[in-house]
């Protein structure tokens, strides 16, 4: 049994007696209910003691968990109930010292005023090592501004365990959970991170968006010898890399990636090995796999289904290097293992990926054997972009498309499957027992990752929306919103709506005319009809739209993001809209956005717009040349476009980095007649594309108006415009970044 007679113990006995700070639970457990209680009881732990926060908000909490434990007997920071103990404002937690734990704490409504939520040191020198946070909660735990960086979870030190914990929604750019190698006591480190949920992680549009990471270039030649087991990452999309491992020696073992955008990339660093992960896509778009760089990679016995993912976030790239690479570009891949891996439905599949005047560098001395690929439409996934006479393939079953692509080791099947009791696809011909993954494999289970009192997202189908119904009273409408619910429809009835109001709009909804009906005819009388502030996502549908009663000022907008950034995405879709008259000053749009502000997806179907001086989307404010951009999806369908003085859209991507796989355009089945021909209109086009990775424009009329302009860039673009009738109009001008 503890004893509680040292003179640190009946301190804080003393104190708990006069101030109420620090009450002793039972025998080595104080309870602190404020941040000078909590400094106390740090000063006065012991091998063996608890620290019990007191249930309830904490507030600008900035704590220092320093101590030495023992083996067997560590000092534990704990909530006084699971989640009873929320740090919010500007908060963190540092942990410094040898065998301390922490547990059930949660981050929310606020963050961090370093650039690090959870940090495992106090500063450089003082580390923590035999450490463990688990049953830890952080939810949206960001800045202001979705450029301003930081990490909520860096490990430092040695032999520390980040497990059972729960990491959703974080916005801003910075990676969400680091492995730091700066000094040699953080190298070879043999940390576990294991039974995390990484939640929903946006797009960010930009490099800088990676869940995990493991090193960085400057440090990649070092070990970590860090194993990430039985985590699950769900739709991390942070960025092209979900995780990027930038060192040595690492396991990657049996964790789940399901409608993740991305990859795993071995970046930086040799000798890593990628075991008995299951990669899940759904289809979803740019659902990616493994990609692999550098030397003595093992990839075994991964499972890989329905992955959409090209390019860098392909199903499996194995890329080409750059001779003499210096530490932060591209290591040659030689020495490599890619054995016994299920491709099920994969897209597309990447051998000397990259290569060009720079990565010339091709793979050398890798084996591709025991590998299962099935396409059901039996196309020919692989993509081959160099010589891949280094790469000898061994033993491999594919459909006859796949096999057909190789002079040798592959055995063509058609390769019928079935589900088995692990949820996975195997081939039911015994003859292929041995190929692709083991039927032993293990799926780590959802509910057994993150903590049970902490609900993770809800991915499925909302369900029955409710309507809230309005007439074109005064103030009828913006009552409505004020009092609209995330998800709700608000259908306006027939009439003529004068809108004296910004309508901010801060959650999910929809404004709708009422069905079978006259179109409600909607004026707005400030510079902007909606604001998308942070949490807002709009649809507009069966809706007329007229700016003829919007003040006489330059830059007014149908809708605007609001002025500054925001960390949230948002979206738009427009269909079966009306707009018109956005003329009474210059430079009136339809979008405009502001810096720091991103759309995951704007729809635009089946709409009019008419006599506009401006844009219709405005998606260029982005000028840095950092590889940033407003908009990751823009669709526009059948839809009419007539008078535009402006561009009717104008995207931009600047810069050279490869992280990102947007912005992607498609333009089908619509009119363009009398655009761009804008006295401002610096581009003189009728679509203004800078930097966009993938561009389809077809099947559509443009009279009287100027040419479309696209600007290749960075990457691999993919641009496809074809099928257009062009009547007094200039063909579209398509060409590389022209530079001096």
């Amino acid at each position: 049994m503890l004893k509680w007679n040292t003179p640190a113990r009946i301190a804080i006995v003393a104190l708990a007696m006069t101030c109420g700070y620090a009450t002793p639970v039972v025998a080595g457990e104080m309870r602190v209910s404020d941040a000078e209680a909590f400094r106390a009881a740090v000063d006065a732990a012991s091998p063996g003691d608890t620290i019990v926060l007191a249930d309830g908000e904490w507030h600008d909490f900035e704590s220092v968990f320093q101590g030495e434990g023992e083996p067997g007997r560590p000092i534990t920071l704990r909530a006084e109930t699971p989640g009873g103990a929320v740090l919010t404002g500007q908060s963190r937690l540092r942990l410094a010292g040898r065998h301390l734990v922490v547990s059930g704490l949660v981050f929310r409504d606020g963050h961090t005023p370093s650039g690090e939520v959870i940090a495992f040191r106090r500063n450089s020198e003082h580390l923590a090592h035999h450490s463990r946070v688990t049953g830890v909660v952080i939810d949206r735990f960001n800045p202001p501004e979705r450029a301003e960086s930081d990490h909520w979870v860096v490990l430092y030190g040695r032999n520390n365990r980040f497990d059972h914990n729960h990491l959703v929604g974080k916005n801003n750019a910075g990676v969400t959970l680091a492995v730091r190698l700066n000094t040699e006591d953080s190298r070879e480190n043999g940390h576990r991170i294991d039974h995390n949920y990484f939640g929903p992680r946006p797009i960010l549009g930009s490099n800088g968006g990676e869940t995990l990471r493991i090193g960085t270039s400057h440090y990649s030649m070092f070990d970590s010898l860090t194993v990430v087991e039985n985590n699950w990452f769900e739709r991390c999309d942070g960025e092209v890399e979900i995780i990027s491992s930038k060192s040595g020696g690492n396991l990657f073992r049996n964790n789940v990636f399901h409608e993740s955008r991305g990859t795993l990339t071995l970046r930086h660093g040799n000798g890593n090995r990628v075991e008995d992960n299951v990669f899940l896509g759904n289809g979803v778009p740019n659902t990616g796999g493994i990609r692999v760089i550098n030397q003595r990679q093992v990839v075994r016995g991964n499972y890989l289904e329905g992955l959409t993912g090209y390019r860098f976030g392909a199903g499996l790239t194995i890329m080409n290097g750059v001779p003499d690479s210096p530490v932060n570009r591209y290591m040659p891949v030689a020495d490599v293992v890619v054995e016994n891996n299920t491709l099920v439905d994969v897209d597309h599949v990447e051998l000397a990926a990259g290569s060009d005047a720079e990565r010339s560098a091709v793979p050398t001395d890798t084996v591709f054997r025991d590998n299962l690929v099935r396409d059901a439409d039996d196309r020919a996934v692989f993509g081959i972009h160099d010589d891949i006479g280094g790469i000898g393939f061994e033993g491999n079953v594919a459909t006859p498309a796949v096999a057909a692509q190789f002079g040798g080791g592959f055995e063509a099947e058609s390769l019928v499957m079935a589900r088995a009791e692990n949820g996975l696809l195997y081939p039911s011909d015994p003859r292929w027992r041995g190929k692709g993954a083991s039927p032993d494999l293990v799926v780590t289970p959802r509910d057994a990752t993150g903590v049970g009192w902490y609900a993770k997202p809800d991915l499925g189908d909302a369900g029955t929306r409710p309507v809230r119904r309005v007439t074109a009273a005064e103030g009828e409408l913006f009552d409505a919103v004020v009092a609209a619910a995330p998800g709700d429809i608000i259908e306006l009835a027939p009439g003529a709506y004068r809108v004296q109001k910004l309508l901010r709009i801060d959650r999910p909804l929809t404004f709708r005319g009422a069905a079978g009906q006259e179109r409600p005819r909607v004026r707005f009388e400030r510079t902007a009809l909606f604001e998308l502030v942070p949490g807002g996502r709009l649809e507009l549908q069966s809706l007329d739209i007229d700016g003829a009663a919007a003040p006489d000022r330059a830059g007014n907008a149908v809708i605007r993001t609001q002025r500054s950034a925001m960390t949230d995405n948002y979206s738009l879709a427009l269909r079966d809209v009306r707009i018109a008259n956005l003329d009474v000053n210059h430079g009136f749009d339809v979008l405009a956005v502001a810096k720091g502000t991103f759309a995951d997806a704007i729809v635009i179907e089946n709409s009019v717009f008419e006599t506009i001086s401006g844009a219709v989307l405005a998606l260029d404010v982005e000028r840095d040349d950092l590889g940033l951009y407003n908009a990751e999806v823009i669709d526009i369908t059948g839809s009419r476009f007539t008078d535009i003085g402006g561009p009717v859209m104008t995207v931009y991507r600047g810069g050279r980095d490869e992280s990102t796989f947007g912005p992607r355009v498609m333009v089908a089945a619509s009119t363009f007649e009398n655009v761009g021909h804008g006295a401002r209109n610096r581009d003189h086009a009728s679509i203004t594309l800078h930097g966009v990775q993938r561009v389809t424009i077809h099947d559509n009329g443009f009279t009287a108006s100027a040419p479309v302009r696209v600007v290749e860039t960075v990457g691999e673009p993919v641009t496809r415009v074809f099928d257009n009738t062009l009547d007094d109009t200039g063909e579209p001008v398509i060409g590389p970044l022209e530079t001096s």
